[in-house]
């Protein structure tokens, strides 16, 4: 039986779903559990251990799904919030939220996420103590954070200490620590380089490198260290070409960004792409980790579709490496970069796994990420499940102390997040703009799904934005249970729509569907 899903489920489901899209009973604006309960399940009690949540308001600086998520973890826990909506936003279900179950002073119309001020007017007016920044926006803005900190009318940033996202913020630097620590990172330079014979003599051991690694087309990136967004980035295939090319990319950076400092790496193209979840209180000492990601099937513009936990499957799956080693050493290499810098909160370290079975770190994303939802969903704490990684954030952010070791850790089954997306797969995932009027599925057992998206009355999705839907989250106790409930779900999925010219609603449910079966694999 279908049943349609609004953006706050009414009666029993007033709070965020848990394994199994169920939730507390009959819980309300009035009844939060308190945090003392909640954690009791993990032999914890957060009145006892540290701080009292309870005297902490947090502002949901952030909107759509992620913001209800922040919400219901804040419910779970026993706090107050405030949450904050733009004109545009007015039918997303974090909205509706607020209002039903915010209390107070739980909701602010404010002209624009982006406006640091106007959040600070919000949080003062509303007597927030704390701001959860959610993913996006000023989630990574180490600034934002000290500003934060560091006002006459102080407040805590949920998140990590603002100069460790500004130390691991920057790539240079972060790729530098890694190789001080032993942690494998992309062949190439660490540091800008000016001078040309060093870039010839560090260009020459990459083709070198991809040589010994049996590459067919070796191919190194050269690309201006100041510049962004695809800017000052040139391929070359052939050793004899690079010094052109080199004179050509430093000079261009010189002239648009003032530096003509150059960058040299390894073009890595046949990959997967792992990410390891990693918790720490702010202690900074006992980082533990959550279990890795694979999130390698994406969109041609390299943004996540699918991600599944654990990365890899070499019990079910055929790999040419030792993929359980892999898991392990990217694990290790996470934890120790971790307990260098103390990492005080909820990060990932994102890696590329050659086919070679060769891992190198990319980057540390210092948020809590969309896909958060896949780890907590195969983890269990002290043989407890539904985990909740927000909460976990929220919780160690305000003072609380971890609680609990890598030990106390499980994990359980395979986990597949499905991003379901209004864009069309076949004109290179162009995001579609229209009208939602029919969204629903099949409730399961092993199902989740979270969305801001109304179920019971048309929806309009905004343009200022990108038009996610909703994360779809199945659990299966193997692989191929997962994958064969991930498409009974998206078989089962009723999404329909229609834009201002009668045409219909443009999904990626297909994508999905049609790469479910190369989930894990290369």
């Amino acid at each position: 039986m279908y049943s349609p899903h609004g953006p706050v489920p009414q009666g029993p489901r007033a709070y965020a779903p848990g394994v199994g899209g169920t939730a507390p009973a009959g819980t309300t604006a009035t009844e939060r559990r308190p945090a003392r309960i909640f954690y009791r399940r993990y032999g914890l009690d957060t009145v006892q251990e540290g701080t009292a949540l309870q005297n902490h308001k947090v502002l949901v600086a952030n909107r759509g799904e992620i913001a209800m998520r922040i919400m219901r973890a804040c419910g779970k826990l026993g706090l107050p919030f405030a949450a904050v909506y733009t004109t545009e936003d007015m039918a997303s279900g974090h909205v509706r939220l607020a209002r039903e179950s915010g209390g107070e002073k739980s909701l602010y119309r404010v002209a624009s996420y982006h406006d640091a001020n106007e959040l600070m007017a919000v949080a003062d007016d509303a007597g927030c103590t704390a701001v959860h920044p959610g993913y996006g926006f000023f989630a990574e803005d180490f600034r934002f954070a000290r500003r934060v900190t560091k006002r006459d009318r102080k407040m805590i940033f949920i998140g990590p200490s603002w100069k460790i996202i500004r130390e691991l913020g920057d790539k240079i630097n972060t790729k530098r620590l890694a190789r001080s620590l032993g942690v494998p990172t992309v062949p190439g330079s660490d540091r800008p380089i000016y001078d040309e014979m060093e870039a010839e003599h560090i260009a020459k051991d990459i083709f070198e490198f991809q040589a010994q690694q049996g590459i067919k087309r070796p191919l190194v990136l050269v690309k201006a260290s100041a510049g962004g967004g695809g800017m000052g980035i040139e391929e070359v295939y052939d050793p004899d070409q690079f010094r052109s090319v080199f004179r050509r990319v430093r000079s261009y950076a010189l002239r648009q960004f003032k530096d003509e400092g150059v960058l040299i790496e390894q073009r890595i193209t046949d990959f997967n792409h792992l990410e390891v979840q990693v918790v720490s209180d702010r202690s900074g000492t006992n980082p533990v980790h959550f279990g890795t990601r694979n999130c390698s099937i994406q969109s041609t513009g390299r943004q996540k579709r699918i991600e599944v936990a654990p990365g890899f499957a070499p019990e079910t799956l055929e790999y040419t490496f030792d993929a359980a080693k892999v898991l392990h050493d990217i694990v290790d290499y996470s934890l120790t970069m971790a307990r260098k810098v103390g990492y005080d909160n909820v990060g990932t370290w994102e890696w590329i796994v050659t086919r070679q079975g060769d891992p190198f770190l990319m980057e540390v994303n210092t948020r809590i990420q969309v896909e958060n939802g896949v780890s907590a969903r195969i983890s269990k704490v002290r043989g407890q499940g539904d985990v909740d990684l927000i909460a976990e954030q929220i919780r160690i952010g305000l003072g609380q102390p971890l609680g609990y070791a890598q030990a106390d850790i499980e994990f359980e089954g395979v986990g597949i997040e499905y991003r379901l997306i209004a864009e069309d797969p076949d004109n290179s995932f162009t995001p579609w703009v229209g009208r939602i009027e029919r969204f629903a599925w099949r409730d399961q057992p092993w199902l989740t799904v979270l969305t801001h998206v109304p179920g019971t009355e048309p929806y309009e999705i905004p343009t200022e934005f990108d038009p996610n839907l909703a994360l779809a989250i199945i659990w299966g106790k193997n692989l191929e249970e997962a994958r064969a409930r991930g498409l009974e779900f998206l078989r089962d999925l009723r999404l329909e729509g229609h834009n201002n010219a009668g045409e219909a609603l443009r999904s990626n449910v297909g994508f999905l569907t049609a790469n479910t079966e190369r989930i894990l694999r290369f």
